[in-house]
């Protein structure tokens, strides 16, 4: 028999009888004229909870628990394998020099220029005017035979002030020898797939036989056509040529770092693990080489998804075509520095592929030209596993089951689910980057912050929901957000003025930005840390699983990304 002031029970266990001292609830019900009983109502209310309970509520969740379990193992088992590749490429040397025909194209009198390739260089970018000189100059400066060369900028920009810096900007190297092309479209249609697509209809385009990409914010050292293209010269089979991204503004905040450790894997351990056994990998879209044929034979740019460079890479696999991954070619580059723009490229990286699978799993499923382990490897590795499991365990598991089990003592997370497997992955992930190896605790914590908007992009992209094709263009800060550094303004002596005029627009991001509470609030990273926060505090006081350790802090790291202190803060942001 209970005391009477009992406290109340676990929510997960038996309620304790009630009685009408405890909480004096029915004084309080007398007071305001009701007249029910709280005993009999607390009654009612577990005849009808138990049953929805036992029968429902806790199967399900344990049923949720075993499949996040499987998952969870499964993404291991994909993480050791693609480890144990990348290893045995490293300890064996195996480079792509090695694997396929690679010499440096060699001089010829007699021949001159024409023993180089006609090679056509890409530049898609809209209203780039941070960067749209580092990667035009960039490419400009890359060493090739001028007359074997032909950078096309594909300027999709609206701001008219933007449109005529870039134009000037061509105008410029036009008149230095460059034999570069400005091209303008009437419309946005097809987005950067369009771009391309439309670039590739002018009649110069013809005589190219390979096309390289680099986005607005790249830039290549210029030897970067001498090393890779020999690759598709010397080797008929392989179509693309991809090399590492690098990135400059990697140590200009926390979340920059964090986001370095997520790509360096994916480089260096991923796409060297898709090259080495499969010859194939997702393209990045940028700093990578197509051999020209291999893009009419796969169809062309398509713009069915936010993922063009994906959809390309799958088509041209599936046609027999071999990609390399090179991973000593490293292309400067810029990762978004505010949460926003993070937020949206995520989007887009997360929602196209599971939007494309969706289109073409059936065309997988039925090709004829490759073999049956290259099926498997695209569907359910490449395409399950990397692109919808990946992101269902970590929030599902993570964020929802592992809180919510606090509440039902019958629902048990074996430990080395929790834990042990957890860390294995973890620490298989972080190998990419091991100077940021102290922060592996807090890229853990982000990680599963960004969870929730990756796995409702996947799904917007399964469903083809209503964002399915939301295509937002990563903003860049350049140099522009760099307090410290000197202005440095690169014209002819003839366009001082004009040049001068347009490049002014540009002056405010320099100032220091204080944006207002409001206006970087995240309403669901904060719903979410408050519920993390209750489970954990329920787990203290109740439970006793000890998940408090894991639920507080990641409720924290929720609410520290909801009240927007996370990444640069910008008047955009």
């Amino acid at each position: 028999m209970e005391a009477e002031g009992t406290t109340i029970l676990p929510i997960g266990d038996q309620f304790a009888k009630f009685t009408s001292s405890e909480f004096h609830l029915s004084r309080i019900w007398r007071e305001f004229g009701a007249a029910v009983e709280w005993e009999i109502a607390t009654k009612q209310f577990l005849y009808v909870w138990n049953p929805i309970r036992s029968i429902l509520i806790v199967p399900l969740l344990q049923f949720s628990v075993a499949v996040c379990v499987i998952m969870t193992v499964m993404i291991l088992l994909e993480k050791l394998f693609v480890g144990a590749i990348s290893l045995v490429v490293k300890i064996f040397k195996l480079k792509p020099e090695k694997r396929y025909n690679w010499e440096p194209i060699k001089q010829d009198e007699e021949l001159g220029s024409s023993v180089y390739p006609m090679v056509l260089v890409q530049i898609p970018m809209y209203n780039e005017k941070e960067v749209y000189k580092h990667s035009i100059g960039a490419a400009c400066a890359l060493e090739w035979p001028s007359d074997r060369l032909i950078i096309q900028v594909l300027d999709d920009s609206t701001d008219t002030v933007c449109k005529d810096m870039v134009d000037l900007e061509c105008q410029r190297w036009k008149s230095k020898g460059v034999n570069i092309m400005r091209e303008v479209r009437n419309n946005r249609k097809g987005y950067k797939a369009g771009a391309l697509k439309e670039g590739l209809k002018h009649d110069y385009v013809e005589a190219c036989e390979y096309i390289t990409i680099f986005d607005a914010d790249f830039q290549p050292e210029s030897d970067f056509l001498l090393r890779t293209i020999p690759f598709l010269m010397q080797n008929p089979e392989i179509a693309l040529v991809q090399t590492r991204w690098r990135f400059v503004n990697a140590d200009e905040c926390l979340m920059t770092r964090l986001q370095e450790m997520s790509l360096d894997y994916h480089f260096k351990i991923e796409q060297e693990a898709g090259s080495s056994m499969f010859a194939f990998f997702g393209f990045n879209g940028t700093a990578g080489v197509w051999r020209t044929k291999t893009i009419s034979d796969a169809g062309g740019w398509k713009d069915r998804t936010t993922v063009e460079d994906m959809d390309l890479a799958v088509r041209a696999g599936l046609r027999g075509w071999k990609f390399v991954y090179v991973g000593d070619v490293q292309v400067k580059s810029e990762l978004p520095s505010t949460f926003k723009a993070y937020r949206f490229q995520q989007h887009r990286w997360s929602c196209g592929p599971t939007n494309l699978f969706k289109k073409m799993a059936v065309e997988i499923i039925q090709n004829k030209k490759v073999s049956f382990w290259k099926k498997v490897h695209l569907i359910y590795d490449f395409f399950f596993l990397g692109k919808f499991v990946a992101h269902t365990v970590t929030f599902i598991y993570y964020c929802v089951v592992i809180p919510l089990a606090v509440f039902f003592p019958e629902v048990v997370i074996p430990f080395w689910g929790v834990v042990y497997v957890p860390t294995i992955i973890t620490l298989c992930k972080c190998m990419g980057t091991p100077s940021s190896f102290h922060l592996v605790v807090i890229w853990v914590l982000f990680e599963n912050v960004m969870s929730l908007h990756r796995l409702k992009a996947a799904f917007t992209g399964l469903l083809e929901a209503e964002r399915v094709n939301e295509w937002i263009v990563t903003e860049k800060l350049g140099d522009a957000n760099k307090i410290n550094k000197p202005i440095v303004i690169d014209i002819m002596e003839d366009d001082k003025l004009i040049d001068s005029q347009l490049t002014e627009p540009c002056i405010p991001k320099l100032k220091k930005f204080k944006s207002r509470l409001s206006d970087r609030i995240y309403y669901s990273e904060l719903i979410m840390g408050i519920f993390l926060l209750f489970c954990g505090y329920y787990d203290i006081a109740f439970s006793k699983k000890g998940y408090f350790l894991y639920l507080i802090v990641q409720g924290a790291a929720f609410l520290v990304v909801g009240f927007g202190y996370v990444g640069t803060p910008t008047p955009n942001s």
